[in-house]
């Protein structure tokens, strides 16, 4: 079978959201071509140097009876996202069988983020430095790829903010690249959810191949599954000294992983700025230790006033805020 290929040349901030339209209806998964070289290093190599800011993304349709359908609706689907993101319109290609199966390996490339963080497919080869942490991720899911900004901005906030040994939360996991991540480099449990079950499948897949099963349990779910699996901060201390708080707690450990049976160290929120508000509100604060801190991303510029306002009501002040382009990213600390 020979295969069509639809191929959109994009900056990082938009390949996701091009790869989550793409994989409604392409069967194989999603490439997202980075447009530089593999990082191993070499003589002009730098691990401080800057990503292209660029990237391909490309899926492939099997050449059926169905294909100008599924490439009609491709069109209308990349048609409306342009109206939202200004970007080129996809180019078309046959592609013969025996180049398909290759093909979408050699767009895929290793990456590196933040100080630390290496992103490797499977199939590539990667001698690691002595202090990286390689996050092992194969296309197929447009869930978290490390090149969107707010991703990077995540990964920073673990290198930098992340205490040692700590109980960590992810919510809208997507990939499970911050999970992972977490998990890599020293977490002591991370409880990963998502709302999405393809996310939560993809997201499982990748925590198994990197071996961090051990360290980071998927479930579908958000702050409502978080709140009843993981007890607050002030429930845990009132609880904790009378007889009946301990038969809770004993109980409550036997149902569900709870992040280490204790309030939350440390939690990553990479989602719409609307989400964040709502979430706030709705008491996400209250399963932080007191200290704890919460890397929020997914805002830009022009949502940050409101979303500053909600952090305040929640009791989170902010200890650290990052910019990449119109994207922002809040560390906080609760009060």
């Amino acid at each position: 079978m020979d295969w069509l290929e639809i191929a959109l040349n994009v900056d990082a901030e938009t390949a996701e959201a091009v790869a989550e339209a793409l994989s409604r209806y392409v069967p194989n998964g999603v490439a997202i071509e980075q447009l530089a070289r593999d990082i191993a290093p070499g003589p002009d190599w730098s691990p401080d140097g800057p990503l292209e800011p660029d990237v391909i993304v490309r899926g492939y349709l099997p050449i059926d009876a169905e294909v100008e359908s599924k490439r009609r609706q491709i069109e209308e689907a990349l048609w409306h996202l342009r109206h939202i993101v200004p970007m080129r319109a996809p180019a078309f290609r046959e592609v013969k069988q025996a180049d398909w199966e290759s093909a979408w390996k050699e767009h895929y490339h290793v990456m590196r983020l933040g100080g630390r963080f290496v992103i490797k497919p499977s199939w590539r080869d990667y001698q690691a430095l002595p202090d990286d942490v390689v996050l092992e991720l194969d296309p197929g899911m447009a869930f978290g790829t490390g090149l969107h900004p707010t991703t990077q901005m995540c990964l920073s906030a673990i290198e930098q903010h992340m205490p040692v040994v700590a109980r960590v939360l992810d919510l809208g996991t997507g990939s499970g690249i911050l999970a992972i991540a977490a998990a890599k480099l020293g977490a002591a449990s991370v409880l990963a959810l998502d709302i999405d079950p393809v996310a939560v499948e993809a997201a499982r897949e990748n925590v198994i191949r990197n071996r961090v099963e051990g360290i980071v349990r998927v479930e579908a779910g958000s702050l409502d599954y978080a709140r009843a699996v993981v007890p607050n901060s002030e429930t845990t201390s009132i609880l904790s000294g009378t007889d009946a708080g301990r038969s809770e707690a004993s109980a409550q450990s036997k149902d569900a992983h709870r992040t280490g049976g204790q309030a939350v160290d440390f939690a990553l929120v990479n989602i719409l700025a609307r989400v964040i508000i709502q979430l706030c509100d709705a008491g996400l604060a209250e399963i932080m230790r007191p200290a704890g801190v919460i890397a929020f991303a997914g805002l830009i510029e022009t949502q940050e006033n409101d979303v500053r306002a909600a952090l305040s009501r929640a009791g989170l002040a902010i200890i650290d805020r990052n910019q990449d382009k119109d994207w922002v990213g809040l560390v906080c600390r609760r009060e």
